[in-house]
């Protein structure tokens, strides 16, 4: 049942610009660099012995912040899918749980957000290897900065679903949604336990891979919480 209730999820999302936002989001994160590097390249080299390196914390600078707003609009776009068309209450009548339900609508996002990790990690590349920034290229690292933020996201993005889906004006995930974006802007600032923090890898415990493990547990928490609420709800 959980496949037919993916299948009818992509296709409820088609022609409604998930798609298009998930493209642009990562492609929208290196076109920042393509301005940046355009304008002052010869500067820009000169700032570090490692190109490659530097070249890479330019573009995670703008990956927290596109990653949490394309989560926010993601969300919202979801839940408005079925607020539009009032269809809560055909979709709740089928012959299928308010948890499977709930479990669809959170792995079509969470594969959304996937394939914009791995469009981040191939425009990134690309963009290097047209910068000519040398020939040591750090595979590794151009993966973590790439797939890191979206595990470290997760748990943001189940509490904005779980906003999303139970609330009756949605005027609350809008504002919450804001809330998040603004967070996540000033994340230097914030202390190391908020979750709006986690996509920028920033942390007093050095080790990124720290955050990641935070973010896959909180974000099993988060969307346990979510789908016990929403079960509970009357969402009809």
């Amino acid at each position: 049942m959980i496949g037919q209730l993916l299948r009818s999820d992509f296709l409820k999302i088609r022609r409604k610009g998930f798609w298009l936002l998930t493209v642009i989001g990562p492609l929208g994160v290196v076109f920042m660099q393509t301005v940046n590097y355009g304008v002052r390249k010869d500067y820009l080299l000169k700032q570090s012995d490692d190109n490659w390196s530097y070249y890479l914390s330019n573009v995670n600078m703008f990956t927290p912040l596109a990653l949490v707003l394309g989560i926010v609009i993601l969300t919202s776009l979801m839940a408005s899918v079925e607020n539009e068309t009032n269809a809560w209450k055909q979709l709740i009548a089928l012959p299928v749980s308010k948890m499977t339900v709930y479990l669809s609508k959170f792995t079509v996002l969470a594969a959304l957000l996937l394939v914009a990790s791995l469009l981040l990690m191939l425009f990134t590349l690309g963009y290097g290897y047209y910068l000519d920034l040398g020939t040591d290229i750090p595979y590794i690292d151009v993966v973590k900065f790439s797939f890191y933020p979206y595990i470290a996201a997760l748990p943001v993005l189940a509490i904005h679903l779980w906003i999303a889906l139970v609330s009756k004006n949605q005027g609350v995930p809008v504002t919450t949604g804001v809330i998040g974006v603004i967070l996540t802007y000033m994340s230097y600032n914030l202390p190391d336990w908020l979750i709006w923090k986690w996509p920028a890898l920033m942390n007093g415990w050095v080790e990124p891979l720290t955050i990641v493990w935070l973010g896959i547990g909180f974000g099993v928490l988060l969307y346990l919480a979510g789908m016990l609420d929403f079960v509970r709800r009357d969402v009809t």
